[in-house]
């Protein structure tokens, strides 16, 4: 098969879907490998390491797209890039198709097979191409939090450890999925207060053990949601439904109620958001206002730090990647259950269950297409 990628064109995105040693493998496996130049240059990757890995390294993207039969990418494709899908390729990539109507209906149109990170599920229910860049965006969401905390950047002027004789600032991290106990990691070693609200018990016994009753834990309702958000200095969105659109947990009025100048960081906003407030923004522009709080809700937030993010993307996707490319799509299916629930369209078919109840599109189940 020709495997190719290209260089992200989303906002100050600097990740890319294949890595030499990657594109080494495939090419002793037998395959073709096409790359943009300067791909990887925004991950720390030139050309020339391409190429000695064995890769043909293209002048355009508009070539590369038409001539891979399986196109490896890190973010879902944007307009610029909706004229290249064309039928019966394959697309690589995190997809998060829930809200984004417009994609959707060109990948069905266009007869495009489009496989999702975010959706392939391993048979203990974990989203396995989804957690490193989850556990990327909860570290960094405390990381953009105390940043945005500080006075001259529109925050309320709070240390998020604060010092003695001075309180730590409040973190409400609302759930306690792979993000909010990676959040809760990093703000609890820069000496926040922390607490987490989830609605699975088990997960909450999970992470009482895990931080040794240093982080608090709340069963997630509304009434206990509002009163933890009203506290809060900085509130991080970590709601994660596969699939499906996220849930606003949060109310323009649980918002307005929030102290002036304290910070929400929206991780789920890459699924619209669970927040009521919230709407996707921009490593260019990262932050707006609502009622005095600061919001930052940028959709790839692992982007702004793409050698680490890249690297730990590429060890979880590229297994996948190379099986398809080894054994066609067809086989691949056949012998993994997991790559099935990550096919999201299909000869233009909604494959995805939340994806078409979000969008209210028919759904048509993978294993009843010819």
């Amino acid at each position: 098969m020709v495997v190719g990628t290209v260089r992200e064109i989303k906002d100050n995105e600097y990740r890319v879907g294949l890595v030499p040693g990657g594109v080494k493998t495939l090419v002793d496996s037998g395959q073709r490998v096409l790359v943009e130049t300067q791909a990887g240059e925004g991950s720390g990757i030139s050309d020339d390491e391409y190429r000695q890995a064995g890769a043909e390294v293209a002048a355009s993207a508009a070539e590369v797209w038409k001539r891979s039969e399986i196109l490896v990418k890190v973010k879902e494709p944007i307009e610029p890039e909706y004229g290249h899908l064309r039928e019966g390729q394959i697309l690589f990539t995190y997809l998060h198709l829930a809200p984004l109507p417009q994609l959707t209906r060109v990948l069905l149109e266009r007869k495009v097979t489009g496989v999702a990170y975010e959706t392939i599920t391993g048979p203990d229910g974990s989203l396995p191409l989804l957690t490193p860049m989850s556990e990327v965006a909860g570290r960094m969401s405390i990381q953009v939090g105390a940043r945005y905390l500080e006075r001259i950047n529109g925050g309320r002027g709070v240390l998020l450890g604060g010092v003695p004789g001075v309180p730590p600032a409040e973190v409400i991290i609302i759930g306690g999925g792979v993000v909010g106990i990676n959040a809760a990691k990093m703000a609890l070693g820069m000496g926040a207060r922390v607490t987490i609200l989830d609605r699975s018990v088990t997960k909450m016994q999970y992470i009482d053990d895990v931080f040794g009753g240093h982080v608090a834990t709340l069963m997630s309702n509304p009434i206990a949601i509002a009163r933890a958000v009203a506290r809060a200095d900085l509130l991080v969105g970590a709601v994660l439904i596969p699939g499906a659109a996220a849930p606003k947990l949060v109310t323009r009025s649980m918002v307005s109620g929030m102290k002036k100048g304290s910070v929400i960081v929206d991780v789920a906003v890459d699924q619209g958001g669970c927040i009521e407030t919230t709407h996707p923004t921009t490593h260019s522009d990262p932050t707006y206002e609502v009622d005095g709080v600061v919001h930052y809700c940028v959709a790839n937030m692992p982007g702004a730090v793409p050698r680490t993010s890249t690297f730990a993307l590429t060890n979880v996707t590229f297994p996948y990647l190379l099986r398809i490319a080894r054994k066609g799509l067809r086989q691949a299916l056949k012998e993994d259950p997991a790559l099935v629930s990550g096919v999201n369209t299909y000869a233009g078919k909604l494959t995805c269950a939340p994806v078409a109840e979000a969008q209210g599109l028919p759904y048509s189940p993978l294993e009843s297409l010819p």
